[in-house]
């Protein structure tokens, strides 16, 4: 099982890299009573995070269990989650 990348909460739908990730590595990781498997489509730089399934436009982020953002455009499993597909809720006033 990889040790790879960080999966707080089996609700999450991302993942913190914990090394520098390269396009084509797969992945596996236990989460609860389930197991994760993911190929990297793009590098993925340390601590960014990494789609653990396909989220769709104006789906929520979930990391740590934890709603941070909305995407702004479709992502596909094992694309980078970062700035540039998602739009951060924290300080926006949507959010306590």
């Amino acid at each position: 099982m990889s040790h790879e990348i960080l999966v707080v909460d089996a609700k999450d739908n991302v993942a913190t890299a914990l090394r520098p990730l390269e396009q084509g590595e797969f992945l596996e990781m236990a989460v609860g009573d389930s197991t994760i498997k993911v190929t990297i489509l793009e590098p993925i730089p340390f601590g960014h995070k990494i789609a653990l399934r396909d989220v769709q436009r104006g789906e929520p982020i979930l990391k740590y269990g934890e709603v941070m953002g909305l995407a702004t455009q479709r992502i596909a499993k094992g694309q980078h989650v970062h700035v540039h597909n998602v739009e951060g809720l924290r300080g926006r006033g949507q959010q306590e």
